[in-house]
């Protein structure tokens, strides 16, 4: 009776567990706590971020919700809460104030590529490339993408390094890539 008693507790925890803590699509990402789902556009995946919610405002404030739920295809660099932080203070708030929406939108357009380009395409390019490759932004400056190690890391026009955290988070519209930097045009 009593190894019952232990199946059948056993059987309602993994219930229970189950149901508070769903399975993860085998082809999901986790991103700032988070699942980021292929089957899912990239607004879609980026507002459940914890780590890009500075990165969501400041896309609304840039009235890019529309364009970057559209059906792309787009690579976006993705820069983290943290990267913003990183900034002069007041720079985030300044930003998106609707007076300064163009200024926001060529550095928010400035990490969106066209195309859907994968960790493993860009690294094939840096080395067809002889080290580095350039992509043309939609802002239309481009960035250098280098390999180091088994990173990515991406320069903007100042020549400020970001490093890919997280890799091909597939979307239905593209991919975005995590990185640790806001890069400015």
């Amino acid at each position: 009776m009593s190894t019952i008693r232990h199946s059948l507790v056993a059987a309602c925890i993994s219930l229970s567990i189950g149901a508070a803590f769903p399975a993860l699509a085998a082809d999901s990402v986790m991103v700032g706590g988070a699942a980021m789902y292929p089957s899912k556009n990239i607004v879609e995946n980026a507002v459940n971020s914890n780590d890009h919610t500075t990165l969501v405002t400041a896309v609304k404030a840039a009235g890019l919700v529309e364009t970057l739920s559209s059906a792309g295809p787009f690579t976006v660099f993705a820069p983290t809460n943290d990267a913003f932080a990183a900034l002069p203070e007041g720079t985030v708030d300044t930003l998106v104030k609707p007076e300064n929406k163009a200024k926001l939108t060529d550095i928010l357009t400035y990490h969106v590529v066209p195309g859907t380009h994968t960790a493993e395409n860009l690294m094939a390019a840096v080395k067809k490339a002889g080290g580095s490759t350039e992509l043309n932004t939609v802002q239309g400056k481009p960035l250098v993408v280098k390999e180091s190690g088994k990173t990515l890391t991406i320069t903007d026009a100042n020549g400020d390094t970001a490093s890919v955290s997280i890799a091909d988070v597939m979307q239905s519209n593209g991919v975005i890539h995590v990185i640790d930097k806001v890069m400015m045009p």
